[in-house]
């Protein structure tokens, strides 16, 4: 057995992602954040629909009809395929671990 906080870095100088499973279908995926944000340009255009729960931190997802979404630890929601988005922001005094689903 395996635990999502097992391993974690101790250098965040840039996000972390780690897979936990993987299959033609399927993407299970650990990503660890402090602070870090997407570019100011450009848009995370998703081949897949992409489930995520935030399990630590908080963060804020902005979509391209500029709506916002401020995460707390527990939250989660389902990006459809294609649905531009990007993470606006992520906390930088603690880390934001993220548990995402490609699917």
């Amino acid at each position: 057995m395996d635990n999502i906080f097992d391993n974690m870095p101790s250098d965040l100088t840039s996000e972390a992602f780690s897979n936990l499973l993987k299959t033609d279908a399927i993407k299970i995926e650990r990503i660890i954040s402090k602070g870090h944000k997407s570019p100011e340009s450009g848009w995370y255009n998703q081949q897949q629909n992409e489930w995520l729960m935030l399990i630590k931190g908080r963060a804020v997802l902005t979509f391209e009809d500029q709506s916002e979404r401020k995460l707390e630890a527990g939250d989660y929601l389902n990006i459809p395929a294609h649905q531009k988005h990007k993470v606006s922001w992520t906390d930088p005094d603690i880390e934001t671990v993220w548990l995402t689903v490609h699917y």
